[in-house]
Parts: structure tokens; sequence; C-alpha cells
């Protein structure tokens, strides 16, 4: 078995930060990842912190932007509004590797790459969106939020139609990551900051 110091970014911090994106656009791609539902931390108008899973669709490492799927009417959507601060946090559990992600937020409902994201979801998925009342809502009793002829069958395109005018995207500009390796040898942590007037990554390494 490899010893942890023969690993590229064991003491290597550009190779540091090429891991983390191989994980991210990796956690985006395969549905098996550990990093496929990374908890995502929004500030409510009180102050206080709202978590939640959620899955990552996309993540593009030349915007530094990754992408989730929301209900348009969900509590994290005023959270967040057009430019609040998110935090992201996932753990792959193969690679032993932790990051931490934090950004500012955005929320588009109506724009071009929204309505791309609607048109390659599926059918399952779409039904989601379809919750009355609005997710969040106190209701008397357990329930999905669908229409019980909705539930326990995979539903025809026109049926999730209405659907879409609850669906929004979370889009996150990745401002910072830190990046935690763990390993019996000895743990390994740095932090990379997105160095805006020189457009590129700063990293430094961190007691673990």
């Amino acid at each position: 078995m490899s010893n942890a110091s023969e690993k590229p970014f064991f003491n290597d911090i550009a190779a540091s930060l090429e891991e983390a994106w191989r994980l991210l656009l990796e956690g985006a791609n395969d549905r098996k990842s550990s990093l496929h539902t990374p908890a995502v931390a929004t500030v409510r108008s009180d102050g206080a912190p709202s978590q939640r899973i959620m899955v990552l669709r996309e993540a593009a490492r030349e915007t530094r932007t990754v992408r989730f799927h929301t209900d348009h009417r969900a509590s994290k959507v005023a959270d967040i509004n057009q430019s609040g601060p998110v935090s992201i946090l996932g753990y792959h559990r193969d690679a032993k590797i932790q990051l931490r992600l934090s950004g500012i937020g955005r929320v588009e409902h109506d724009s071009a790459v929204c309505e791309a994201a609607w048109n390659e979801a599926t059918l399952y998925g779409k039904r989601c969106y379809l919750a009355d009342p609005a997710p969040g809502s106190t209701v008397g009793a357990p329930t999905s939020g669908l229409d019980p002829l909705m539930e326990g069958r995979k539903p025809e395109g026109f049926e999730v139609a209405p659907a879409r005018e609850n669906f929004a995207i979370l889009l996150v500009e990745i401002r910072q990551i830190e990046w935690l390796y763990l390993a019996h040898t000895g743990h390994r942590r740095a932090l990379f900051t997105w160095n805006t007037s020189g457009n590129e990554w700063e990293g430094e390494w961190l007691v673990p």
C-alpha cells in the first residue's frame, strides 16, 4: 500500500490545489463520489447559520464556480439573495480529503443557464419542484408536498412542466478553498485564496 508521503500532493501545495479541483469535478460528475452531496451553509437574516445537504451539479474551475439546484421558494434563496456568503463542506472518504469552500452565492431563476439546467434535469428531478405548499411550510401531517397521484411513478413531461416556475439554480463563486488531507504519518492542511488583482490562487500551508 502506498505511503501517504508518496502522494504527489503531500508536500506540494500546487499539487494540493490540483487535487482539490480534481475531486470537485469528480463530485459533480460521479453520483458515487463522497463529494457529490456536500453540506451548504448560508446565513439567515437573523444572523444564524443554516445548513443543508445539496447535490453538486457542476464545478467549473475556469470560473471558480460550483452549481446546485434549488426551489426558488426555499429559505436559502432569501438568505443568499444576489450576493450572500456561502460555505460548502465536503469530505471524500476514499481520498481522505476534506474541502471547505467559501464564496459568494447568487440565485438565478430566469437565466439561460437556469433554463439549460432545467432541460437537463430528469423527470423525477423536476417532480421535486411541484411541492405545494412551499418547502419549509408548516403542515398538520407528514407529507412529501406532492399530489398523491404524482407519487410512486415516473411523471410525464407535461405533468412536471408547471414545476419550472419553482426551479432555480444556486451558483457560488469560490474565493477560498481550505484543503485538509488526513494521513497517519501526519496530516496536511493548506488554504488557497483567490487574488483578484493577480487573477490567480495564492496558497499557504496551515497547521492541521
